[in-house]
């Protein structure tokens, strides 16, 4: 982790990070169009069990790395949802294409 002097440091950190955030999130919104793709019904677009695990997932690596469970959680449920939201549209948008 880089030691900020000042403000000016702090904040080119924290855009340099958001760069690399918005590359992270598009490679996993890539994945979202590749599942809206594979799955075979709307129905399997929302997994339960696979939201849960995905969560418990972020919570123990977030323990490891000492990012706030209090950050990690709300964050990833809000990532969750808004990407399936993204996989329905996709899902209904190759539907569509697919009965033209």
């Amino acid at each position: 982790m880089t030691k900020c002097q000042t403000m000016a440091d702090v904040r080119r950190e924290v855009d340099r990070l958001d760069r690399e955030l918005v590359a992270l999130l598009t490679e996993r919104q890539a994945m979202m169009n590749e599942a809206g793709r594979i799955k075979a019904s709307r129905d399997l677009v929302r997994d339960e069990p696979r939201i849960e695990q995905v969560v418990a997932n972020v919570l123990r690596e977030s323990e490891k790395t000492g990012l706030s469970p209090a950050i990690a959680e709300p964050v990833w449920r809000l990532l969750i949802e808004k990407s399936i939201e993204h996989e329905f549209g996709v899902f209904d948008r190759l539907q569509a294409n697919a009965h033209e």
